[in-house]
């Protein structure tokens, strides 16, 4: 069943609440440095590694780690946080999907993200908001079900009713490149993909304005290739951002039960000593 009521909000909808005291906005961008040149009004920015990842390790904030970002933006105990984003709002799913993950539940994210805001010519301003800090609440517990790590895609390879999702571009799946073309190509040691897996590129589920498809249409995009209500779902890109956005589309808007991010990707398993890898 359809969430995406319960799950998105308009670019009209933000607009008549940029001054609302009961939500906090906040950018999160692929390009870090798209906030400073302009952002929605009243607008926080997140930068989508250094503040959403426990450095020096390669993992993401912990639950009380997650709580101080929180409390430091102004979010407060009944404070909604609104997330946007430019590119299709891929990193703004991909902090959507971590405060899921570490039991944040009052979130919503802007259809269209920037792309759309920008083409139907709405404000943008450079100042920067500094909300007062605030106590978010208690979080409820780590949702370790929205989560797979290495040995559970190794598990799930050929499983029954299990289903897997590459949502990287065709050039990355089939093994032609690394990565894309503008990011670093040298992360993992083999190109190619997890055996079994559909390719279905993250993109292909918005429409030319960034905004996502009806469920009639993602339903059917997906169905396409197996992956249905029924069946155990596992989505991977290069680091995560991008199959979170396909996490988003399957689990929050079409209510896939089963549907888990594996966020180590191909960054992680094209790295991996002795597993199996299709060109």
């Amino acid at each position: 069943m359809s969430r995406r009521d319960e799950v998105l909000v308009s670019t009209e909808w933000v607009a008549a609440h940029t001054g609302d005291a009961a939500y906090r906005l906040v950018e999160v961008d692929e390009d870090t440095a798209a906030y400073a040149g302009g952002h929605i009004p009243n607008a926080i920015a997140w930068h989508w590694k250094d503040d959403l990842h426990a450095a020096p390790r390669r993992d993401f904030l912990d639950q009380e780690g997650l709580s101080a970002l929180l409390a430091r933006s102004g979010v407060g105990p009944d404070t909604t946080v609104v997330l946007y984003g430019g590119n299709n709002n891929w990193f703004a799913t991909y902090a959507y999907w971590l405060l899921r993950y570490q039991g944040f539940d009052r979130v919503r994210l802007m259809d269209g993200g920037r792309k759309k805001w920008e083409l139907e010519d709405r404000e943008l301003v450079t100042e920067v908001p500094t909300p007062a800090a605030a106590d978010p609440g208690p979080l409820a517990p780590v949702r370790e079900e929205y989560r797979a790590f290495r040995d559970d895609v190794l598990a799930h390879i050929g499983g029954e009713g299990a289903t897997m999702v590459d949502v990287r571009s065709p050039a990355e799946f089939s093994g032609e490149v690394m990565a894309p073309p503008h990011l670093p190509q040298e992360q993992a040691q083999v190109p190619g993909h997890i055996p079994g897996a559909a390719n279905v590129p993250w993109a292909s589920a918005a429409r030319e304005d960034g905004s996502f498809k009806s469920d009639e249409e993602l339903t059917s995009l997906y169905g396409g290739v197996g992956v249905t209500p029924d069946t155990d779902v596992i989505a991977y890109c290069r680091i995560g951002e991008r199959s979170s956005h396909t996490w988003f589309v399957l689990h929050e808007i079409l209510g896939y039960d089963r549907v888990r991010n594996y966020d180590g990707s191909w960054t992680e398993y094209g790295s991996l000593v002795g597993v199996p890898v299709e060109r």
